[in-house]
Formats: C-alpha cells, structure tokens, sequence
C-alpha cells in the first residue's frame, strides 16, 4: 500500500506538441487557464527552464472571497515540446515559499508538490498531455487537488478549442527556447 497518493490527468488536444507546450510557456495563455473553474490568473511571471520558476496567481471569485493565492514552480527538467518537471509551492506575493498548512489549507497537501507534465504526439497534429501531481498524503486532498487540475485542464481545452488561438498559435512563439 502506497504512503502518498497522486494526481493524474490527461487530456488530448487538436494542436501539435510545439503548440501545446505553449499553454506552459506563454504567460499570456497561462492567465487564460491557471486556476479552477470561476479563478482567474492575474499574475504568470513565466521563466521556462532548468532552475528557472513560474510565479502564478490565482483569484477566487468574489463569491468565495475574490483574494488572492500565489504559488511557484520551479523546474528541474525542462525537455522542449516532451516534458517539463518542477516542484509546486504556495507562496506570497513575492515568490517565497510558504507551507500549505500555514495557509489553512487542509491536510494532505504535499509542502513542496512535485510535478510532471509531458507531452506525446498523438498523431493527425494533435497532443496528448498527462499531468502528473505527487506526495499526498491523504486521499481527500488528492482529489480536491484532482477536481481543481482537471478544470484548469478544462480551462485549457477550451483555449484550444478556440478558432482564434489555433490561428494565433500558428505564428511565431512570443519567446524562442
């Protein structure tokens, strides 16, 4: 029996992998689906390489609150339209770690997330992506953690499902790898 419980979601898109990877990193499209459903993304300070950190934002509605919960991710491996590896901490404003705990945030909760993403060419230009959490350690935060990652997931479905971002994708990339 397993001490830690994991996260999986995978999702298959009608773009190619070197447009998929770009929900990852192009702050502007990870504004569009950073958050679960209702959230928005004010903030994605997006630096996309080994040892570089995501600092992200997310705003709950005003019917929950409407404040703000920042987290990093930091990255450990970053292989170009394949597979990007980092570890996930909720932070302050500023970046610096903070424990779930310390947030109330409910038990269960890795303090440093480990993450991985990857993406697989599934043939006729489309992508299959699977995120993978790691570390829970309770079941129920397992699967609060799943229902909000799947809607994120959602969130950037929709994005490509959009007539205007897959002509917008077919451009250049903001920032070359």
């Amino acid at each position: 029996m397993s001490d830690t419980f994991d996260v999986v979601v995978s999702r298959t898109f009608p773009v190619p992998p070197e447009q998929a990877w770009r929900a990852w990193s192009e702050a502007d499209l990870v504004k569009r689906w950073w958050g679960p459903t209702g959230f928005s993304c004010p903030k994605a300070d997006v630096d996309l390489r080994v040892g570089g950190r995501t600092l992200v934002a997310m705003r709950a509605p005003a019917g929950l609150g409407g404040g703000d919960m920042y987290g990093t991710w930091t990255y450990t491996e970053v292989v170009p339209y394949s597979r990007i590896v980092y570890v996930f901490n909720f932070a302050d404003p500023q970046g610096n770690r903070l424990v779930p705990a310390d947030l109330g945030m409910p038990p269960g909760i890795p303090d440093d997330g480990q993450h991985v993403v990857t993406f697989a060419e599934a043939g006729a230009g489309r992508t299959t992506m699977t995120v993978v959490e790691h570390g829970y350690t309770l079941e129920e935060a397992r699967d609060l953690s799943q229902a909000g990652l799947e809607q994120c997931v959602d969130k950037m479905a929709a994005i490509f499902a959009s007539p205007q971002t897959l002509a917008d994708l077919r451009r250049e990339p903001q920032e070359q790898l």
